[in-house]
């Protein structure tokens, strides 16, 4: 068995991640359900497993709950197990209701990373479309971001947040709206709020002076430096907040946020105009434990604001 790059079917949902880890270690942390229950599920989701057995008819019962207090049976039962290479399964059953869609997964090696490809198949296109809409509105696709930050934390020792999105637009231009201000100043700011800039040297080894408002009683000015720009296909910069004057301070409504945040943009062409962004986000230089614990309680609240910001950023791109 052997992924295949062919087009997807109109039943079928597919998406790719890699994973900064040998396959070895994702296939582990994939199938062990006590890791599975540190990153199985939508942000905010936990995960209780009652039972798994994982050979070819064999099922993994287990409970997903929602931050609401609402309760998720679910029954996977597996079909083909191809170890470190690949999986197939039905997911979605309970004891009363039949299977959602079939999954087919390939854990691909590519030097010390891992190429993870899934495959969704559903009865028909319209199931395929309402699945896809539900795994939006529920925030579905974080389960692979939460899986990229529990890599990270077992293999590097390092809490990072991740989060994945792709846009309707071919790489060049989703490039160009990450790294022109004239762009990013549009769609980056917390929902509410404009920015503006004092000065924008956006090139690498250059650095920016900006503020944010909301217009009536917040308003918030940062810096940021730009430490690797490779056109199309990355961007790391790190980010701080500080006064008018351009001396750093700390967050005006976080005091224990960690003082000097990096994040990591990669851009993945998904074909000729569709972009995928994986943005990854983590605390850098000096910072304390409650800084550290500080960042990793408001996951859920940096998902609310990329989304937020993605979402502008995706009306743009559409007007």
């Amino acid at each position: 068995m052997s992924a295949t790059k062919t087009k997807p079917q109109a039943n079928e949902i597919y998406l790719e991640r890699i994973y900064d880890a040998p396959v070895e270690i994702v296939w582990d942390a994939w199938v062990d359900p006590v890791q599975a229950a540190h990153w199985w599920g939508p942000r905010g989701f936990t995960l209780t497993t009652h039972s798994k057995e994982l050979r070819v008819g064999g099922q993994w019962r287990y409970t997903m709950h929602g931050p609401d207090g609402t309760d998720y049976p679910n029954i996977a039962t597996y079909h083909e197990i191809d170890e470190h290479r690949s999986l197939v399964y039905d997911h979605g059953a309970t004891d009363d209701t039949p299977p959602l869609f079939r999954v087919t997964v390939y854990f691909t090696a590519i030097g010390k990373k891992t190429l993870m490809e899934m495959t969704m198949s559903l009865a028909t296109a319209e199931a395929a479309t309402q699945t896809r809409q539900f795994i939006k509105q529920a925030g579905g696709e974080s389960t692979w971001d939460r899986f990229a930050e529990y890599l990270g934390a077992q293999i590097e020792h390092k809490e990072r947040f991740v989060i994945n999105r792709s846009f309707a637009a071919p790489i060049d231009l989703m490039y160009d709206m990450w790294t022109k201000a004239e762009h990013f100043s549009k769609w980056l700011p917390p929902t509410g709020f404009t920015m503006s800039f004092m000065r924008a040297d956006l090139h690498e080894g250059g650095s920016s002076f900006y503020k944010m408002t909301n217009g009536s009683n917040i308003t918030m000015y940062g810096r940021a430096s730009y430490l690797e720009m490779s056109k199309s296909n990355r961007l790391v910069y790190t980010q701080q907040f500080c006064d008018e004057h351009e001396n750093i301070s700390r967050h005006p409504m976080a005091p224990t946020w960690p003082e000097t945040m990096q994040t990591t943009v990669e851009f993945t062409a998904e074909g000729d105009s569709q972009t995928r962004v994986t943005v990854t986000w983590e605390p850098v230089g000096d910072f304390t434990d409650a800084e550290l614990q500080a960042f990793i309680n408001e996951r859920r609240g940096m998902t609310m604001g990329w989304t937020g910001s993605f979402d502008k950023l995706e009306i743009l791109l559409n007007a």
